[in-house]
């Protein structure tokens, strides 16, 4: 799996099962439950797997966009854990984007359980991991 292609899809099925698992154990760090499969198969009205299957695709297409677009961008930054962490954000800002258009699109987003602010940590925490583990992981070279 050396090929840019490999690359992405081995650091984006791994990162986003950190991440997941991360979202699985926040409430008992004090962060509201957070199940983004279970979230997406809702607002779309599909079964639970297919739900998953959209969270892994996802995590997938961000990591290609590490691969293929990103990690050029942030050339500058020589650390890859600094570049993980901006990549991170960005895929956390892209999401907070992205998810109010699927749910006008589908017709409504569940309501999440616990406080919005919380809400918010919990997922800008889950997407700066994700992507210190996507640029971890993918052996991009320039």
């Amino acid at each position: 799996m050396n090929t840019k292609i490999g690359q992405a899809l081995k650091a984006g099925i791994i990162a986003t099962l950190v991440m997941t698992m991360i979202m699985f154990v926040a409430p008992y760090m004090g962060l509201p439950k957070m199940n983004p499969a279970a979230m997406l198969s809702m607002m779309m009205g599909v079964p639970a797997i297919i739900g998953w299957m959209m969270h892994f695709m996802i995590g997938v297409i961000f990591a290609f966009s590490y691969v293929m677009i990103f990690h050029s961008l942030l050339h500058r930054v020589t650390q890859k854990f600094i570049k993980g962490v901006i990549f991170g954000f960005i895929a956390f800002v892209i999401a907070q984007i992205a998810l109010p258009v699927m749910g006008a699109i589908f017709g409504g987003m569940p309501s999440p359980e616990g406080g919005m602010a919380l809400m918010m940590m919990g997922s800008l925490i889950g997407h700066v991991v994700f992507g210190i583990v996507v640029a971890l992981l993918a052996n991009v070279n320039n």
